[in-house]
């Protein structure tokens, strides 16, 4: 069930009706970093190098050229800690968009099923920052048991398995269901939601490619919901079933 949805999400990834997607994500992840670049820069121009002059009014030359090496060394930093915000920043871009992944999927993937009911944009953009949170605390949490021999790479994993198979899974399966029924869901196959979520761990630790990894667990979770969905005897079509507020 795990393998098949996966493979079927790479597929889909690849596929011409998810190329909207990815390339309305990859451009606004671009402009939003690039606008960092150029804000953080200023920033340190406006405030920092003001600061060290009128602290130091009598300082000798040197100190002139000491700012600009300084600059260029907050510009290395910022470089650095780009690289490393292009995931988070994918992801919080990109999970505006999972609707249309997941709709694309549930149409082109099964279209005798009923279709799933896109949230409304409050609840989405909660989800969003939702699932900004959960890269971020994910990431975090690994890299501070980097410090511990033996756990780093297993942490890195089991964090990330959980947190995002937890999430995306419960994003596909709000498309159908109340929050109530969605969480209960997947604790009832937690352990299979578990494991799709350390499928979604490998991919984000490929690099390049990580930057798909919120289309690629979209379209993961979906596939696994369907088939979940199936054996739980079918999916209740959303014009009929009663909506609740899902922030």
């Amino acid at each position: 069930m795990i393998l098949t949805s996966a493979a079927l999400a790479f597929r889909d990834i690849f596929s011409q009706p998810f190329r909207a997607a990815l390339w309305k994500t990859l451009g606004l992840a671009a402009v939003v970093l690039i606008a960092l670049w150029f804000g953080v820069g200023w920033l340190f121009e406006w405030l920092a190098v003001p600061f060290l002059s009128n602290l130091f009014p009598d300082a000798p030359a040197w100190v002139d050229q000491a700012g600009t090496v300084a600059g260029f060394a907050a510009g290395l930093a910022l470089a650095v800690l780009l690289a490393f915000l292009i995931g988070p920043v994918s992801a919080v871009i990109a999970s505006l968009f999972l609707d249309d992944v997941a709709e694309v999927v549930e149409r082109e993937s099964y279209p005798e099923a009923p279709q799933g009911t896109a949230m409304a944009f409050l609840p989405g953009l909660v989800l969003s920052v939702k699932f900004f949170g959960v890269v971020i605390l994910g990431n975090l949490l690994a890299f501070a048991l980097l410090l511990v021999p033996g756990v780093n790479i297993a942490a890195f994993f089991l964090v990330n398995g959980y947190l995002l198979g937890r999430e995306y899974f419960e994003f596909a399966a709000l498309r159908y269901r109340t929050e109530n029924e969605a969480k209960a869901l997947r604790g009832r196959y937690g352990t299979t939601v578990f494991f799709a979520g350390l499928v979604i761990a490998g991919f984000l630790a490929v690099p390049l490619l990580n930057l798909l990894t919120p289309l690629f667990a979209a379209a993961l979770m979906v596939h696994l919901h369907q088939r979940v969905a199936k054996k739980e005897g079918g999916l209740i079509a959303s014009a009929e079933m009663p909506r609740v507020a899902r922030g």
